[in-house]
């Protein structure tokens, strides 16, 4: 867990860690607004004041003050949010979860593309016709492939490359400032109103307005790493420099005025002095790829708590730290990274992605604003107060999705193609678990106890393991599923020593790691309840291994081998794991909706990661057994017998 301590060293971390998406929007935010269009003062100081009062209203007041309250044990995330929530029974907030994670999933295709190539472009001051191209792909598959080896040792010098980032976006600021200080008067909203109203499709500009508050989820998202105290002093110092440096370069674009920004001209190193281009070319991609690496573990992050949620297959996960929380997940890695190569061979330049860029990520805002109202109310904040929260903050994120829909055409379907997949990923992973859940059979446990204990002194049976281990579902440490007692006294009748039946349960917490033992029958059949946080590795394995431990040295358990040539060298005895495998029998009569979704759950499922392997057990030592899924059986077969 982080400190919540504000010191020094804690705002560098939050700097590198927090800041990175956000903090780099300066490279092409004013870019984007002015486009192709003629430079006015309305343009720029209206342009100016939109940025100043998104970034007031939608950074500062909705997520630094409000939805940093909706912490989950100090974690923070649209997920972390909807775990909070599970406990309101509403059937929509999954949509909202599911939505808003899968955009948000979504726009980190084109995050780190966008803010690498920009940067990178800034080489063309010095080498007009170099090919940024084969960089940019340079850097990010590189970055990419460091992903397997951890970031720990990279994130130490995360903090102080962002440290000086803001430090130079500041002084370059206030050096731009200072030979037009009237610029200023941006901080006017009445500017921002002038635009929006009064200046031709000035509305439609909020699209590129948007880009200077986009990182602001990321910002929620990671939460648990530094602290909300620690995130909201550093934001002081970093929407000070983020403000400096927009009015800078709003204080250079008032002296083209009457003309068009040329096409290879960025304002953000247009305010450097020459002699300064080539060093901030390298803090600017320095900060770049930090603010990709943030993303990055970020969608790790994501998607380690979607498969703990059940919203999303079981995938590999390996751990390549000692630090806890910071996981790799190989699949998504290159995913990821061949995504945003396609984006950077399809769009070319910064200034094509921003075209496309931000109409995902104001989806996920809508549903974290949804999500937020929801908390609110859970802790009893005034309704009045709620209400008008969710008005104000609906009216202008559905003004900001406006806007940015007029992007679609021009590359924003990218985006929410990709979000369509993840959100018909996840959305069928969980509609497929509730249909098969509904058709789990439970049975009373007491009923099959002497035939289970009857079969355990049954010696005309060869005996299966020492002790046998299954997976069970059941939430009622009273009950367990048919397909187990068929398992154990049908299915090649298994005589073991021990019993035992596991189940894992997913807490809201982020971080839970505790068990509860059930002897329902004394050294011979126990119940192991295991509460894992919802974004705490299922390894069984592991886990078990320690609670036997446990068990032995509070002499609850015996362990040792029951063979008298073993038990006499003091050879412990083998553990078998039996995993149950569903599988959809053919005699099934489904409606068509249903039989899609278990059809696309069982081809995803083939997919992923095995059951075992998901919950981190030692395969040489499980049995595979597959179970078919019964739900509707065909019914008027008409079979006649011959004479």
């Amino acid at each position: 867990m982080h400190s919540n301590k504000i010191t020094i060293a804690s705002l560098v971390v939050a700097l590198g860690i927090i800041f990175g998406d956000i903090g780099t929007s300066p490279l092409y935010v004013l870019k984007a607004i002015m486009g192709e269009r003629t430079i006015t003062e309305a343009l720029v100081l209206g342009g100016l004041s939109c940025v100043f009062w998104t970034l007031t209203l939608q950074t500062t007041l909705k997520y630094v003050i409000l939805t940093l309250r909706a912490d989950n044990n100090g974690e923070g995330g649209i997920f972390a949010l909807f775990a909070l929530l599970r406990r309101m029974k509403k059937k929509w907030l999954i949509v909202a979860a599911i939505i808003g994670g899968s955009t948000l999933l979504a726009d980190g295709l084109i995050t780190p593309p966008i803010s690498v190539a920009s940067a990178v472009e800034g080489l063309r001051i010095m080498y007009p016709h170099i090919e940024t191209i084969p960089i940019i792909v340079a850097i990010l598959f590189s970055l990419f492939a460091i992903q397997q080896f951890g970031t720990n040792f990279v994130g130490k010098f995360f903090g102080p490359v962002m440290l000086t980032w803001f430090a130079m976006l500041a002084v370059l600021g206030i050096g731009s400032i200072s030979g037009n200080p009237g610029v200023l008067k941006a901080l006017n909203p009445y500017y921002a109103y002038q635009l929006l109203v009064n200046y031709p499709k000035g509305f439609w500009l909020l699209g590129a307005v948007f880009l200077a508050t986009t990182g602001a989820e990321a910002l929620y998202s990671d939460l648990g790493h530094c602290g909300k105290k620690n995130i909201r002093a550093a934001w002081i110092f970093v929407k000070t420099a983020l403000v400096l440096n927009y009015m800078g370069q709003g204080a250079w674009l008032l002296t083209l005025q009457g003309k068009q920004l040329p096409p290879d001209v960025n304002p953000f190193y247009a305010i450097m002095p020459e002699w300064f281009v080539p060093v901030g070319v390298i803090v600017a991609t320095a900060a770049t790829i930090v603010a990709s690496q943030a993303l990055i573990s970020g969608s790790f992050t994501l998607i380690n708590e979607a498969i703990r949620l059940n919203l999303w297959p079981k995938v590999r996960i390996k751990y390549p730290t000692i630090v806890r929380g910071q996981l790799y997940i190989p699949s998504i890695n290159w995913l990821l990274c061949f995504g945003c190569i396609g984006v950077i061979l399809y769009f070319k330049e910064s200034s094509n992605m921003e075209a496309a860029y931000g109409l995902s990520i104001v989806i996920t805002m809508i549903m974290t604003t949804l999500l937020l109202v929801n908390y609110l109310f859970m802790k009893r904040y005034p309704k009045a107060l709620v209400y008008t929260l969710l008005v104000v903050y609906l009216v202008i994120e559905f003004s900001f999705l406006t806007a940015n829909l007029s992007k679609f055409s021009h590359g924003g379907w990218v985006t929410l193609l990709i979000a369509g997949i993840l959100i018909t990923v996840m959305a069928t992973w969980f509609l497929a678990r509730k249909i098969l859940n509904r058709y789990t059979e439970f049975v009373p446990l007491s009923e099959h106890l002497p035939m289970i204990t009857e079969l355990n002194n049954d010696l005309t049976i060869e005996k299966y393991a020492t002790h046998l281990v299954y997976l069970t579902s059941a939430d009622n440490p009273g009950e367990i599923e048919s397909k187990i007692i068929h398992s154990i006294l049908r299915k090649r009748p298994k005589r073991a020593d021990v019993y035992w039946f596991i189940h894992v349960d997913v807490t809201d917490q982020p971080h839970t790691q505790e068990y509860i033992v059930t002897h329902i029958i004394d050294q011979k059949m126990i119940r192991i309840d295991l509460r894992l946080g919802f974004r705490d590795a299922p390894l069984i394995n592991k886990y078990f291994r320690q609670i036997v431990e446990d068990l032995v040295i509070n002499e609850e358990v015996e362990v040792m081998s029951r063979y008298p040539s073993l038990q006499k060298n003091h050879i412990s005895g083998d553990f078998k794991f039996v995993v149950m495998k569903k599988y959809l029998s053919n005699d099934n009569e489904l409606p068509l909706f249903q039989n899609v979704i278990l059809d696309i759950y069982f081809l995803l499922k083939s997919l992923s990661l095995s059951e075992e392997k998901g919950f981190g057990l030692d395969t040489s030592n499980v049995k595979i057994e597959y179970v078919p899924i019964v739900i509707n059986t065909f019914k008027n077969i008409n079979l006649k017998r011959r004479v």
